[in-house]
């Protein structure tokens, strides 16, 4: 009978426990104090309900949030790399464009200093010299390309 006397104490100690009253009042400077003996008079009574927390199930929730906090972490890692690629491949391409710029520059200046150009022919030896139109069309496409790549530099 001890036993159960026991056990019916301790159950009445932890529903009390938890059926405990909370009050809010206010302080000097008018802030909200909660408490569950209030110091001054009048404190508002207030109905707070408690209840035990399902472990399981709270574990399940934690596991659920930190796989997808660590989707979007490998998302936005994903993100971070596309853009350093991007910003890596933009950064050849200036370096391209520079090196592009410098030969059309250096292809132009010789077209404009040659007296005679030349197609190379069929053969190793064989050339076919261009005509006065030719030359001038030539000179015409070197400084286009010229200016293509040599525009932003």
């Amino acid at each position: 009978m001890k036993p159960t006397l026991t056990l019916l104490f301790a159950l009445v100690l932890a529903a009390g426990a938890h059926a405990s009253e909370v009050y809010r009042t206010k302080d000097a400077k008018g802030q909200p104090v909660y408490t569950d003996k209030p110091v001054m008079l009048p404190a508002e009574r207030l109905d707070v309900k408690t209840s035990s927390t399902d472990v399981v199930e709270a574990r399940q929730r934690y596991d659920e949030q930190m796989k997808r906090y660590s989707e979007a972490d490998k998302a936005q890692a994903e993100v971070a790399a596309k853009a350093a690629d991007a910003q890596k491949a933009k950064e050849l391409t200036a370096e391209d464009r520079a090196k592009r710029c410098q030969e059309a520059r250096q292809r132009y200046e010789s077209y404009m200093n040659a007296r005679r150009l030349y197609e190379p022919g069929a053969t190793e030896g064989e050339r076919r010299y261009l005509t006065d139109a030719e030359i001038d069309a030539a000179r015409e496409r070197a400084k286009k390309t010229m200016e293509e790549f040599c525009s932003g530099n």
